[in-house]
């Protein structure tokens, strides 16, 4: 099977993706190594970025294709939400097991159902022959969420929080940010999705 440039783009995407991930599971908030997240944050600017280059080249192409489809959003929500996951968890809690980052777990609960609950309505949706591609607020989401990332990747690099309460209030604004946005999103497909599902329930 021949592979078209934006689907290799996004394969890109994925392989970086790994390696992204795999810098932050090296990373401990205990010994912290600011390399590690300096040269995470360069990887993953360079994956969110393909996230516009391979759906530009598959619509002017016009190589839109079944796989590239189902792999763009699956490699999106990997990076992203594979960040939050790591970012959220106990590598990144300092001495006193308070997380640096701002994230509590009820976050990602909200991050994941959403991911999940759009999956699920897209599948449903687009099994009945209607198109549902990610929407303007979706898209939104996808920017405010990879920027949080960044944010916080930045911050606790150059550490100082405890010290700069600057710092401190901005990534706790993109991170409120992101999660409201992320709410948002959630609303915004639900109600997009609400006719086909109120006339699969009356059926």
């Amino acid at each position: 099977m021949t592979v078209n440039l934006p689907t290799q783009i996004t394969l890109s995407r994925l392989v970086l993706t790994i390696v992204f991930l795999v810098l932050l599971g090296q990373y401990s908030q205990r010994s912290p190594q600011s390399w590690i997240l300096y040269v995470g944050l360069g990887v993953f600017v360079v994956a969110a970025a393909t996230d516009y280059l391979d759906g530009y080249l598959a619509r002017k192409r016009n190589e839109v294709t079944a796989l590239g489809r189902i792999l763009d959003p699956f490699v999106d929500k990997v990076l992203v939400c594979g960040a939050f996951v790591f970012l959220a968890g106990p590598a990144f809690c300092d001495a006193n097991g308070f997380n640096v980052t701002f994230l509590r777990p009820w976050m990602l609960v909200v991050i994941l159902g959403r991911e999940l609950l759009v999956t699920g309505l897209r599948g449903f949706s687009e099994s009945r022959g209607i198109e549902f591609g990610a929407g303007y607020v979706g898209k939104v989401k996808m920017w405010i969420q990879s920027i949080t990332v960044g944010v916080i990747l930045l911050a606790v690099a150059s550490r100082g929080l405890e010290s700069r309460p600057g710092l401190e209030m901005l990534v706790a604004i993109f991170v409120w940010m992101m999660v409201l946005v992320t709410a948002a999103s959630l609303v915004t497909y639900l109600m997009k999705s609400r006719a086909v599902l109120t006339d699969n329930i009356g059926k």
